[in-house]
């Protein structure tokens, strides 16, 4: 029996250091991300200003929607796409 509790013990240490290392690396990666993310937005200059479209017909923008529903479509048959993902950007879509 005290043989089956060193095992467990040290199956518990290793497991909660692993947790800590893993952490640590995904706290540091998401930072290093956010860093680049910022000097990329820094770096890229403004867009010029573009006069707002004229409004388009209603058809034309159902057709904007049934085109983006298709794509996600694909990407849910490609398995990208969850079936809850696909639902809610669905949902997006059609509100």
């Amino acid at each position: 029996m005290p043989g089956l509790l060193r095992g467990v013990a040290r199956t518990a240490a290793i497991a909660g250091t692993a947790t800590a290392v893993s952490n640590r690396v995904s706290r540091r990666q998401a930072g290093r991300w956010a860093q680049q993310d910022a000097q990329r937005a820094y770096e890229q200059p403004a867009p010029p200003a573009q006069p707002a479209p004229a409004a388009a017909p209603a058809a034309s923008d159902m057709d904007v929607k049934i085109e983006q529903i298709k794509e996600l479509a694909a990407l849910k048959e490609q398995g990208v796409l969850s079936d809850a993902e696909f639902e809610a950007q669905k949902a997006r879509i059609l509100a």
